[in-house]
């Protein structure tokens, strides 16, 4: 196969080197998150953090994540989407190091915040790089590819943030950043293709993008500091002020300008709405079950770092070995069938893991869980990610791969802030096996709810998303009310079938 006009073929050696380019530096991203989660035991141990100094750990990095995503994503359509995401990746190993080289929590809090940052440049620029590298045709099997391989990344990180804790320490869990990220860099130097949207015209709107972060770190910090500041607190009553003042303003503008962060014509696609609440949802319940899986391993059935990390070895073979092949199966039947079941195996998977409690046996409750669990990871990653992105006009790959991001950050986000208070979770109660084991399994409970419900949520979906699209030319430069946001035409789209029907 070769490289065409239309887009980079897949087999080609360009094709290899921009799929290993954006694998590494999505990986590096989505490893360093499981490796952190693994190592929060022993950075709270170090750093003498409460249960709110470990949620602004995890927070303080999904916070930045979820605020600058959109004006990342949308950066990167206007100046190169290569360009933004090699300056996410050196940003992210610098500030790796910084985080490395913490000494206390408010220092290990600020610089996840900047390590954030470089996370929202490089982030949506994998996905958009893929999205406007690949022939339409082989889209699907590219984002397949990359949602297994970097979705190892994500499930080997325990395992290997286990074995560097024991080593050394948990800074090796960032220290691990710096070689990865030069090897990234080098890799999009020689093969990845530079793409931006040549209609795009102006600067992003930094202004939408301030208020935004304002509401969402309001919200966030008022969900962190209730439970122990309690809900009078003058700084909780600030913070949810600001929170709601500041969503509230970011909408308002959305709807008001020209030129908006997030096009509101984006969410009149049915199929584009309803996988961004799918994704909203399941990635909350992930959130919630990945922090504090590996602390009640380790607390509560006294597993060393590296056993937690073994523990969930399961979920990275069923990754490896089906996400590809689930997302070639979505675009061969349409996504549908997987955005139902996956989420729904998910939350089964969290149910069975109610079953872990101090006693516990790895092969009597741990495995079978796990392995549901990845299950239905496996059948529902790859498929979500390409129905949003086929669901928005190519034009928009930047800003709809960064809404989809920021979705599930924010999802995360708010489940790592609010999950600890639902399970009555403060102070240092982490350190209890009998207080953790309960607030555990009221947690799996929410978790599992939020799961299924995502399930449902994709029965809404149209099978036919991922259909041939409609050529470049047949896009229009600006929809209007009553065309189709694919096809820019008042006819029927050619490449979809109607929203509400399969």
């Amino acid at each position: 196969m070769t490289d065409t006009a239309a887009g980079i073929r897949w087999g080609t050696p360009v094709a290899r080197g921009v799929l290993a380019t954006t694998i590494v530096g999505s990986g590096m991203a989505m490893l360093d998150g499981t490796i952190v989660n693994v190592a929060l035991p022993r950075i709270g141990e170090e750093l003498g953090a409460s249960v709110a100094g470990l949620q602004w750990i995890l927070d303080g990095y999904l916070l930045a994540l979820a605020a600058l995503i959109l004006v990342a994503g949308s950066l990167g359509d206007r100046y190169g989407r290569r360009r933004m995401f090699v300056v996410g990746v050196i940003w992210f190993g610098v500030a790796s190091g910084l985080c490395a080289a913490a000494t206390t929590t408010e220092m290990l809090v600020a610089t996840r915040i900047l390590q954030g940052i470089g996370g929202a440049l490089l982030t949506p620029g994998s996905l958009a790089i893929l999205q406007a590298s690949f022939a339409h045709d082989d889209r699907a099997r590219a984002i397949g590819a990359w949602s297994g391989l970097g979705g190892i990344a994500a499930a080997i990180g325990p395992l290997l943030g286990g074995v560097l804790v024991q080593v050394w320490s948990w800074r090796l869990a960032f220290l691990i950043n710096l070689p990865l990220a030069a090897v990234c860099v080098l890799l999009a130097r020689r093969y990845v293709p530079e793409s931006r949207d040549e209609e795009a015209t102006g600067h992003p709107d930094f202004t939408a993008a301030a208020v935004g972060a304002i509401g969402l770190a309001g919200l966030t910090g008022a969900l962190v500091e209730a439970p122990g500041r309690g809900i009078g607190d003058v700084v909780v009553l600030v913070a949810i002020v600001l929170g709601v003042a500041g969503l509230g303003a970011f909408l308002v503008i959305q709807h008001r300008s020209a030129d908006p962060l997030v096009p509101p014509k984006l969410f009149r696609d049915r199929t584009f709405s309803l996988a961004n609440a799918l994704t909203f949802v399941v990635y909350a319940a992930l959130g919630g079950v990945m922090m504090l899986m590996v602390m009640q391993l380790q607390v509560s059935l006294g597993y060393s770092p590296t056993a937690a990390g073994l523990a969930g070895l399961p979920i990275t073979v069923i990754m490896l070995l089906f996400s590809g092949r689930s997302g070639a199966l979505a675009q061969r039947i349409g996504p549908r069938a997987q955005l139902v079941v996956g989420p729904i195996l998910v939350g089964v998977g969290m149910l069975l893991l109610m079953r872990v409690g101090p006693g516990s046996s790895y092969l009597g409750s741990v495995l079978p869980a796990v392995v549901v669990f990845g299950a239905g990871l496996a059948t529902v990653v790859a498929p979500v990610t390409a129905t949003v992105l086929a669901a928005a006009p190519d034009r928009y790959a930047g800003v709809a791969s960064g809404v989809n991001n920021a979705i599930a950050r924010s999802g995360g986000l708010l489940a790592i802030a609010v999950l600890p208070a639902v399970a009555g979770l403060s102070g240092a109660a982490y350190t209890d096996p009998v207080a953790l084991t309960a607030g555990w399994r009221t947690a799996l409970l929410v978790c599992a709810a939020l799961a299924i419900g995502g399930g449902l949520i994709a029965l809404g979906i149209h099978n036919g998303v991922l259909d041939t699209a409609a050529s470049p030319e047949a896009e229009d430069e600006s929809p209007h009310p009553g065309e189709c946001l694919h096809c820019g035409v008042d006819s029927p789209p050619t490449h979809v079938r109607p929203a509400g029907h399969a």
